[in-house]
């Protein structure tokens, strides 16, 4: 297995088609074109291959804010079903973790649906807190 930044179509649409997985309110056609327009946002997306075929993916930004510094939050991360437990989730996360601290970044951080019991106890026993409630209204 091997992680690294998604750079060419190719690869965004391998990751597409994984992260249709985790956002299925998404089409390939739709989900690309979100993805491009996040890009000119500063977007990123990593993921993990084994065979050429995409594993595990992560969407994320490089950010600074007062609470946290610089950091990288991550957006989706998603593990293909027919691979999971197999350890490309952990890889994809020891790979965050490293190219974070290449570009000077001190925190990780990402959200997790409160229904999602797999995916916490997959983030606790990768290193991660439970720091805060997020509060959001879609009442705009």
């Amino acid at each position: 297995m091997h992680a690294q930044l998604l750079t060419t179509n190719a690869e965004l649409e391998a990751a597409a088609k994984v992260l249709l997985q985790l956002r299925p309110q998404y089409d390939l056609e739709s989900i690309m074109a979100q993805i491009h327009k996040q890009q000119a946002l500063g977007y990123l997306l990593a993921g993990v291959t084994e065979h050429q075929h995409m594993l595990c993916v992560a969407g994320f930004v490089v950010s600074e804010k007062l609470a946290w510094g610089k950091h990288i939050y991550v957006d989706d991360l998603v593990t293909c079903e027919a691979h999971r437990s197999k350890g490309a989730g952990s890889l994809l996360i020891q790979w965050l973790k490293q190219y974070g601290k290449e570009i000077g970044c001190g925190q990780l951080h990402l959200d997790s649906g409160v229904q999602r019991f797999s995916a916490h106890r997959f983030y606790l026993r990768e290193g991660f807190d439970i720091t805060s409630h997020h509060f959001a209204t879609a009442d705009l």
